[in-house]
């Protein structure tokens, strides 16, 4: 029975999406569940799942298309269908117009060969984000003409802007007006989600300082006898210090929803991950549990797929907080806006070098500082202040956090 795969409902409420790839060919046999394709949404990649078991023998739309929510994409069908012609499927399927776009109906295995098809000029796949994409074509520039700098060789905005300008003429020097750069799809999404927190959630905020040596020193410890590609980051034990504090603290781990309050099953943490389009918050899970290899293992792997455009919407979702980390650019102190449905962000900034009180005398000392943003819906000021407490504890203990 001749079926159309349709593009589902988007957890994100956006009424269209990019299809990024086909992950199985026409003609390919699949499972109920099996993933036939990619789509981008405004964060991540959402996959196309069969329902049912079945064969893929038409597809509709190429790879990098946009396409809206209900739109068919592809014609499923069964072994027996094999080997029919495009229109006939399009027709039982009771689509008009043009054919698809990309690949021709898969043939049924028979003995006589097919004729060969005309020659072609075989290309390797370019991988672009649609930005990219979208910005090549305004521009006039073949995409396939351009060198990616993002991460694996992607095309990036930055590779288009710059194809771009080096296309223009040398001029005398003028007063410059001032640049203006369409924003990316993310950071949309992202100006009208913390638009939204700012406007509708009650934030207040807890400032917190803890003395950073014994930190450092189970980070060294930890790395000693680690490859440069395994190491332990001062930031994977900051997110298991939150989860720790999460667990112990369950109060904090709720979200509000609805008039009510959420208290979430598992310890998940968010990272924040700056990005060329924008910023994203992978999500590291069962935080409170996992072994800190575990957590800096996943913490690399999602910050690569985040920056190379291969998130998926599974990866962002849930969590009630979120540690975003700006000492690496030597910030001392900053205060962070909430991602809605979340409850927290921590804020968190550089070691510095500062004199400390200890047993009655000054002496030098290493100092962290943290800013925790909260939703005082979920979540009392008593509630955050233990929390605050205990996580400092955790930061001057470290012995508990990877214990």
């Amino acid at each position: 029975m001749i079926q159309l795969l349709r593009v589902p409902q988007l957890s994100t409420g956006s009424d269209t999406t990019t299809l990024v790839e086909w992950t199985a060919p026409a003609g390919a046999a699949f499972s109920a569940g099996a993933t036939l394709g990619l789509l981008e949404t405004d964060k991540a990649l959402v996959e196309l799942p069969a329902e049912q078991d079945g064969v893929l023998l038409l597809t509709l739309v190429e790879a990098g298309s946009t396409v809206g929510v209900d739109d068919p994409v592809a014609i499923l069908g069964t072994a027996a269908d094999l080997g029919r012609s495009a229109e006939a499927l399009m027709a039982e399927a009771g689509l008009t117009g043009t054919g698809p776009a990309e690949v021709e109906p898969a043939n049924a295995a028979t003995d006589v060969a097919p004729p060969p098809p005309p020659p072609t000029i075989a290309h390797e796949r370019i991988f672009a984000s649609p930005l990219a994409r979208r910005l090549a074509k305004e521009a006039g520039l073949e995409i396939t003409d351009l060198i990616g700098t993002g991460l694996g060789g992607r095309i990036v905005r930055r590779d288009v802007e710059a194809a771009s300008q080096a296309r223009k003429p040398v001029q005398a020097p003028v007063s410059a007006p001032a640049r203006v750069a369409p924003s990316s799809k993310i950071r949309r999404v992202m100006a009208a989600h913390l638009s939204t927190s700012k406007a509708t959630i009650p934030h207040f905020y807890l400032r917190g300082r803890a003395r950073a040596e014994a930190l450092l020193a189970a980070r060294d410890e930890l790395n000693a006898n680690r490859d440069a590609g395994d190491k332990i980051t001062i930031n994977d034990l900051i997110v298991k210090a939150v989860g720790r504090a999460h667990a112990s603290i369950p109060a904090m781990n709720t979200i509000w929803a609805d008039d009510a309050i959420v208290e979430l099953a598992a310890v998940d943490v968010s990272v924040a991950v700056a990005t060329d389009d924008g910023l994203i918050t992978p999500v590291v899970r069962s935080v409170d549990a996992s072994r800190i290899e575990n957590i800096a293992a996943t913490t690399r792997r999602l910050t690569a797929e985040a920056r190379a455009g291969r998130i998926r919407q599974s990866d962002i979702d849930g969590a009630a907080i979120t540690v975003s980390n700006l000492g690496m650019y030597a910030v001392d102190e900053f205060t962070a806006i909430i991602n809605p449905p979340q409850s927290a962000i921590l804020a968190v900034g550089a070691v510095r070098d500062e004199p400390v009180v200890s047993d009655s005398a000054v002496v030098p000392g290493k100092v962290m500082r943290f800013m925790l943003s909260v939703d005082h819906r979920p979540i009392d000021g008593a509630v955050a202040a233990r929390w605050m407490h205990e996580f400092v504890s955790l930061i001057e203990s470290p012995i508990r956090i990877v214990a």
